[in-house]
């Protein structure tokens, strides 16, 4: 009865998913970009958990792996490589319209081998003086695409990189609306679809993860890496694994974000964007997938819909408080009030070795 139960909540949530995008096309394309976005930090939210939830390694340059797919397929479906490189522009004369099953892996691959370099160093870091080196190696990615203008201009600097081709497949283009019957799909709505599609891929395989050996090795790490270490676990191994695999989703979710956007510059993966993610897999529940799903779209979706409440509140005072300043008190008053009241998240995860229990050894 109970896996019943289970399958039916499933069903309604599968259909409430893909009717989302519809319902919310009624009252304007704009909400419809919230919902994308929030898909956006919920696969980014997915990838860090797997460093930070699975195998205890708290990262706060997360979003290096963001920017680094971001740039990479920007470069590649925008015309400024062509514009500075005639070699480039002689090479492809049509320019380089890369499809989706090419940007996806060649995303994930790109940033799994930076994540593999970071960990290399950070081998014998633990806790804050670890968080710290990754704080510095996000901040030096933005640092270094702000400044890669001069002597030869590759990432065109603070300026960032503009009409960023949008993805297509099978020759539908996710920028133009489509048509069925009466009824007319926006451009954001077949976003949504897609990055819905990656989410469902991404909880797939981190769930997957979870029960694996491999999981099970991260966990042992998390709670103590030296009993892991005489028990036989190739710790080194297994840290390197965790930040390639974790930096895979940051890359996947940086392309997407690219070409749903159009134009990037380095402003959008500043350290606030890695500290929120964090917020997310922290707010939501570590190591637990439902509850880092529900912090990543809370937290991405909340600051728009404050928005609403944060305009009537500057009016009631005369117009002397910010709205922006306004919307940011008003989330951290409920992260902090969320947190002294669920402090260990809002969906945390089971106690230790309770979610274990049923899987067959």
């Amino acid at each position: 009865m109970k896996q019943k139960h289970k399958i039916i909540v499933f069903l309604l949530a599968a259909v409430g998913l893909l009717v989302l995008p519809i319902l919310l096309q009624g009252f304007g394309n704009a909400w419809v970009r919230i919902a994308d976005m929030a898909l956006l930090y919920v696969l980014l939210a997915l990838g860090l958990n797997i460093v930070v939830g699975y195998a205890g390694l708290l990262d706060l340059g997360y979003v290096a792996f963001f920017a680094i797919g971001a740039y990479m397929y920007g470069l590649l479906a925008s015309p400024h490589l062509f514009e500075t490189f005639p070699m480039i522009a002689a090479m492809f004369p049509n320019g380089v319209h890369t499809p989706l099953w090419i940007v996806i892996p060649a995303a994930a691959g790109l940033a799994g081998v930076l994540g593999i370099l970071l960990g290399a160093p950070t081998l014998r870091l633990r806790g804050d003086y670890l968080a710290i080196v990754t704080l510095g190696f996000g901040e030096i990615i933005r640092v270094f695409l702000n400044n890669l203008d001069h002597p030869v201009n590759i990432t065109n600097g603070p300026k960032g990189l503009s009409q960023i081709d949008s993805l297509s497949f099978f020759g539908l283009e996710l920028s133009k609306s489509v048509t069925i019957g009466n009824f007319e799909l926006a451009s954001v709505s077949l976003y949504y679809y897609t990055f819905l599609v990656l989410v469902v891929i991404s909880v797939v395989i981190s769930h997957r993860l979870q029960l694996s050996r491999v999981g099970r090795a991260w966990m042992a790490i998390r709670e103590d890496e030296i009993a892991a270490k005489a028990m036989g676990i190739n710790t080194r191994n297994l840290k390197l694994l965790a930040f390639g695999m974790g930096a895979t989703f940051g890359g996947v979710s940086g392309a997407m974000f690219a070409s749903f956007q159009g134009f990037i510059s380095p402003e959008s993966f500043s350290l606030m964007e890695s500290v929120m993610i964090v917020a997310m897999v922290v707010l939501g529940g570590i190591g637990h997938l439902p509850g880092v799903i529900l912090g990543a779209v809370l937290l991405s979706a909340l600051p728009e819909v404050l928005r609403y409440v944060a305009g009537p509140l500057q009016a009631m005072t005369g117009g002397r408080l910010d709205a922006s300043i306004l919307r940011q008190l008003l989330i951290a008053l409920a992260m902090i009030s969320i947190m002294l009241l669920r402090p260990r998240g809002l969906w945390p995860s089971p106690d230790h070795g309770k979610s274990l229990q049923s899987v067959k050894t």
